[in-house]
């Protein structure tokens, strides 16, 4: 008997095997000679929760898709923030976690509410003691060639706690979000999407415009009132954030911007349609984002890597 159930097993686990190594080839097919890179965020639980598995699996397709960097948009320490460079935290939530070799990358972050929790400025100045924590300040762009035609992909990557009255009122809990001049990073985010040229035009931040989800509507009504139009203007490509751990696309008759929510790295939640939702999901996960002079993608996958919804653009 025992060796029957074992024959199970091993049959079992030789098909998942098999089904998993056909998505990654699958993926690998369809982004060969592309921009490619990560986007992952709250995930801060120690390994938790799914967040070792899904790191692993990140890892594991970047030896074969090859992503140029990683995206982290908010929430990479979860409850409290960190206070320092050297809390422990750097350890058990990001470097100990985050391990496999393909992911010694640049990793471009934004700050999330649990960030604004803590120490901030420690979040900053960790750039100097990791070599992949490429944070050049609390909001900045990238600009990257894609292909040898001269193709390019602008990320302008934002502070939202500071946005947003719920943080920036909450001296307590979030001290640093009320000292943030955001006016200032308003006045300079329009400056960025005034002169860019860019083939396509990516904004990033922890908090969403639009999202299902039971956090306080006045999160979002603040995101829509200050940011949103700024994203409307210029027309940027995609609006990708966090924080509401589950996936999410949105699009509305009143906006050029696809807004995009990405799932937690570790521990999500339930979510249902909205009016504008084309695709959501309550699994874990990660994302790849995909460039080329054609299309701009956005696959979101399971922490088993496979893919549930791509995001396409196209010019």
């Amino acid at each position: 008997m025992k060796i029957i159930k074992w024959s199970v097993l091993s049959v079992v686990l030789t098909v998942w095997s098999v089904l998993a190594s056909a998505q990654i080839g699958h993926l690998e097919k369809e982004l060969d000679g592309r921009f490619n890179f990560y986007v992952v965020n709250d995930m801060g639980r120690n390994g938790y929760y799914d967040q070792k598995p899904i790191a692993e699996k990140m890892g594991e397709l970047a030896e074969v898709i090859g992503p140029e960097f990683v995206a982290a948009v908010g929430d990479v320490h979860h409850f409290e923030g960190v206070v320092s460079v050297n809390d422990p935290l750097w350890m058990t939530n990001y470097e100990l976690i985050y391990s496999h070799p393909e992911l010694m990358l640049y990793w471009f972050p934004v700050l999330g509410n649990h960030e604004y929790n803590g120490n901030t400025q420690a979040v900053l100045d960790y750039a100097k003691i990791s070599r992949r924590w490429c944070m050049e300040g609390r909001y900045y762009t990238k600009e990257f060639t894609v292909d040898k035609a001269g193709t390019t992909i602008r990320l302008v990557f934002v502070d939202t706690a500071p946005m947003i009255d719920k943080y920036r009122n909450n001296k307590e809990e979030y001290p640093d979000a009320g000292k943030q001049d955001m006016n200032r990073q308003f006045e300079w985010i329009d400056s960025v999407l005034t002169v860019n040229k860019s083939t396509w035009t990516i904004v990033l931040g922890h908090h969403p415009v639009y999202a299902e989800t039971g956090k306080a509507e006045g999160e979002r009504l603040d995101m829509q009132a200050r940011l949103n139009p700024i994203l409307k203007k210029h027309k940027v490509d995609m609006y990708v954030c966090g924080h509401i751990h589950n996936f999410q696309h949105i699009r509305r008759e009143d906006s050029p911007v696809d807004y995009i929510v990405n799932t937690a790295g570790a521990l999500s939640r339930k979510v249902k349609a909205i009016e504008g939702t084309q695709f959501c999901s309550g699994a874990t996960g990660f994302s790849v984002c995909s460039a080329s002079d054609q299309d701009l993608r956005l696959y979101m996958l399971d922490k088993d890597g496979n893919v549930l919804y791509v995001v396409e653009r196209k010019k």
